[in-house]
């Protein structure tokens, strides 16, 4: 039996593709406020899938939209 996982918190590369953007283009959105930042993870940078996916769908329009995320 196959476990099938879905990711809950991506790297930048990932994140970047759910955007069909290149990583400088995520990294210019994420610095200028329109996409929400990274959350440290042990040391490393992940990005929320739930709070990326509220952003495309347009259940959230900036990352301050809405504090359930935070």
């Amino acid at each position: 039996m196959t476990i099938r996982t879905q990711p809950i918190a991506v790297k930048e590369r990932t994140a970047a593709a759910m955007f069909d953007m290149t990583q400088t283009e995520f990294r210019e959105l994420v610095s200028l406020g329109v996409l929400p930042p990274a959350k440290p993870i042990g040391g490393t940078k992940r990005w929320s899938v739930a709070e990326l996916n509220a952003i495309l769908s347009g259940a959230k329009r900036r990352p301050e939209d809405d504090e359930d995320f935070e």
